[in-house]
């Protein structure tokens, strides 16, 4: 089993708490992604789960093992950082087994697990090669079939797509998918983008100031926030947030609409003058102002308009938000 469980665990730098009573669990063969802004506290609490942080509080579980005290090299995780931290003077090949041979495991064993790696990640022909002879995506795959040898019960990614350009980025995702579909074991991946969360975890864990906003899948995350933070952060645009005195509506409650919803012969109408207009492709974003809050509308190419734009919203399609909590009202 590479369950990975944490109960209660606090972290504090002197007197400043970083991650706050966090309790998780993550199932046997799940890809679970934590998100969240800079500074949440979501690569320290990945590395407290391999060891190179020391805890403050709490217990960590790997399995049935709890782990407070294990070495990070015992712990039968493997990390992929966000540099790919090739040796540049080895090949590829010297690479994905480096690590197998400072363990002393037999050649032949190092071999076969070497080519398996090669095959799953295609790199069998760029094995006699050097890091500087291969792309950013490449090398990326070096650094993941080093990881991969090593046939841990749990994998530990931080941001390791943050280093590519965007097109690498959407193809790297998609490689990763199917990598732990052919392993069958736990990822727990570490990312800033939301994107890429949604796209890739079974679950989202979101993190805010070391506290854990919400937990659930990705489809959950976007259509049932839980608060405001959840909602603002989940989504490109964000959602947009209207007082309700502003729609006519109860003044007491902050209102939110996704961009996608504010154009469609809906019963709340309002007039409003856009201030710029983005242009994607098949679609476009208007932006403006409701009140004194900025807000977005995400429209077809060839919806036309010209300063003004009417906003027109189903009642239905609005969240509601405690202005005081930011707890979404059920």
């Amino acid at each position: 089993m590479s369950n990975v469980v944490l109960k209660n665990i606090q972290k504090s730098y002197d007197q400043n708490l970083v991650i706050d009573n966090i309790n998780l669990e993550i199932k046997d063969k799940e890809f679970i992604v934590l998100v969240g802004a800079s500074g949440c506290g979501k690569s320290t609490l990945l590395r407290m789960i391999a060891g190179l942080e020391d805890i403050t509080s709490g217990e960590i579980f790997i399995g049935d093992k709890k782990v407070n005290d294990v070495a990070p090299k015992d712990r039968d995780i493997a990390f992929v950082f966000q540099s790919y931290a090739l040796y540049p003077h080895m090949t590829v090949r010297e690479n994905i087994a480096f690590g197998l041979k400072m363990r002393k495991i037999d050649k032949k064993i190092i071999e076969q697990k070497v080519n398996e790696a090669a095959q799953i990640l295609d790199l069998t022909e760029y094995l006699d090669r050097k890091p500087k002879q291969l792309s950013g995506g490449q090398r990326q795959r070096v650094a993941l079939g080093r990881a991969i040898v090593r046939n841990p019960k749990v994998f530990l990614m931080d941001e390791p797509l943050s280093n590519l350009d965007a097109k690498l980025r959407v193809q790297m995702r998609s490689e990763i998918k199917k990598l732990h579909e052919k392993l069958q074991t736990t990822f727990i991946y570490v990312t800033h983008d939301q994107t890429e969360a949604l796209t890739m975890g079974d679950r989202i864990v979101v993190l805010d100031k070391g506290i854990i906003q919400q937990v659930d899948t990705p489809e959950e995350i976007y259509n049932n926030p839980a608060n405001t933070f959840v909602a603002g952060f989940i989504g490109s645009p964000q959602m947009n947030f209207i007082d309700g005195k502003d729609l006519g509506l109860d003044e007491n409650i902050l209102y939110g609409i996704r961009p996608e919803k504010m154009v469609f012969n809906g019963n709340i109408k309002k007039l409003v003058e856009v201030d710029i207009t983005e242009l994607l492709g098949s679609e476009k974003i208007a932006y403006f102002n409701i009140g004194d809050k900025k807000c977005s509308a995400k429209l077809s190419s060839d919806f036309n308009f010209e300063k003004f734009l009417e906003i027109s919203i189903h009642y239905e399609d609005l969240y509601k938000f405690d202005k005081m909590t930011g707890k979404r009202i059920y």
